[in-house]
């Protein structure tokens, strides 16, 4: 019995089960586990896109999430009715009244200074004392010529009528009585002119004594005692001045004196305010009290003199003032704050907070302004509410909310402005700086664009 060939071939061989077919496996295993891994994750976020809630995906949430965006925070202030000053402010120079240079109207030795330097003296007092001695003598000199010749006078006056009588008794010649008269009118012209010089020289005495021509307060003395002065000198002795009362002069345009002229001729008196050259402070009140004659034609305005009291002195000579006057007062009008007023290409508009929270774009016309505040002739009603500060990007239709604190600030505003509409001006620019708090950002910072400008963007369609 034959035994069975075995084939070289179907024998296992050492490669076939050595490293390499091991390496293979190893990599066909990884292989797998990443395609499970890649499956499981994609069937993971398929999931999630399912189980997500439909409210939080795709256009819906973002839509959602842009229109919390689009909300705008804003301040708001509301059209209210006042009174509102037409009012003019001009630059002004304090000019005293009178102003005075006290001179000598006589030459001497300065005797004696009788004023302190910043006195204030009343008209009449003594302020200083010249040597009178030189004066006093030829006043003597003059009073013996003068006696003397009114004793010549008087004898010729008794010769001439001794004269008289002889002349009607026929017993002198007529020629020698007639010559007795002109003697008598020569001597009493000598006696006036020695009565004269005699005067003169009691008035050179008098002008011995300086006397304040006025009420006022004096300045630095110029000459000291114990100087020979002269009658005019240059700067004289000292300068008084006239403090109370004191004058404003200040210039007016020409487009301006129609109704300034109209309101004077009516007999109206016309307040003026007197505030310092940062024009922030008031300094006093008074009263138009003049208007020039004619216009100055190099700069087209006319020059106005108001009176001030001037009690306290606050006012004082040559300082610079903002004048302050008020021409009429306009009652019952709307106002609106003047940054609540954007410029667009047609002109001036607000942003009106509707009912639903939405801004509307309203052109509308102003008036006189003053301060923080601006007359509104057109284009709203009382109780609107404007937006003044966070117009940067409003547009037509923008929706905005009003925070807590800038609602209730405006809502006292409005409240505060129906006084103001019977208390007078005073009142009026309380109220507007009342109204400007309401202006402000709703983090309390003022507004970005105060004066009203296009910084709050154009409207858009």
């Amino acid at each position: 019995m034959d035994k069975p060939t075995l084939d070289p071939s179907d024998l296992p061989t050492q490669q076939s089960t050595g490293p390499g077919r091991q390496g293979s496996a190893g990599k066909k295993s990884r292989r797998r586990l990443l395609l499970w891994g890649t499956a499981l994750v994609g069937a993971a976020v398929i999931a999630a896109a399912f189980l997500r809630p439909h409210g939080q995906s795709g256009s819906g949430g973002r839509h959602a999430r842009q229109m919390a965006a689009d909300v705008q925070p804003v301040a708001v202030a509301t059209v209210h009715k006042g009174d509102m000053p037409v009012e003019l402010t001009e630059l002004g120079t304090v000019i005293p009244i009178t102003n005075v240079t006290v001179q000598s109207r006589v030459d001497g030795y300065l005797m004696q200074v009788l004023f302190t330097e910043g006195q204030h003296v009343r008209k009449g007092d003594l302020l200083a004392l010249i040597d009178t001695r030189p004066y006093e003598v030829l006043l003597a000199q003059y009073e013996g010529q003068l006696a003397s010749d009114m004793a010549q006078l008087q004898q010729a006056r008794v010769d001439n009528a001794r004269y008289q009588r002889l002349i009607r008794q026929n017993s002198i010649a007529a020629q020698t009585a007639v010559d007795q008269q002109y003697k008598v009118a020569q001597l009493e012209g000598t006696v006036k002119v020695d009565q004269a010089q005699v005067d003169n020289e009691k008035l050179q005495i008098t002008y011995c004594h300086v006397i304040a021509p006025v009420d006022g307060r004096v300045g630095i003395r110029q000459v000291d005692m114990g100087n020979y002065i002269t009658a005019g000198q240059t700067n004289g002795l000292v300068i008084l001045t006239q403090m109370q009362p004191i004058s404003v002069i200040f210039t007016l345009p020409e487009t301006e004196l129609g109704r300034v002229a109209d309101r004077l001729r009516s007999g109206v008196s016309l307040p003026v305010e007197a505030w310092d050259s940062t024009n922030t402070r008031k300094i006093a009140d008074g009263a138009v009290s003049v208007l020039d004659s004619q216009i100055d034609t190099a700069t087209g305005t006319v020059k106005m003199r108001s009176i001030f009291p001037n009690q306290d002195e606050t006012l004082f000579p040559n300082q610079f003032v903002n004048a302050h006057l008020l021409v009429n007062t306009e009652h019952d009008v709307l106002l609106l704050p003047t940054n609540a007023v954007q410029t667009g290409p047609n002109g001036s508009f607000v942003y009106v907070v509707k009912p639903d929270s939405t801004v509307e774009v309203r052109d509308i016309r102003t008036g006189t302004s003053h301060g923080d505040s601006v007359v509104v002739t057109s284009g709203l009603k009382e109780g609107e509410s404007v937006v003044t500060d966070g117009t940067d990007h409003l547009h037509a239709g923008a929706k905005v909310t009003i925070p807590a604190a800038s609602d209730a600030t405006a809502t006292q505003g409005g409240d505060t402005a129906a006084p103001a509409a019977g208390q007078g001006r005073h009142h009026r620019r309380h109220d507007t700086a009342g109204q400007g708090d309401t202006t402000g950002s709703p983090s309390g910072s003022p507004s970005g664009n105060p004066s009203g400008g296009t910084s709050g963007g154009q409207p858009q369609p």
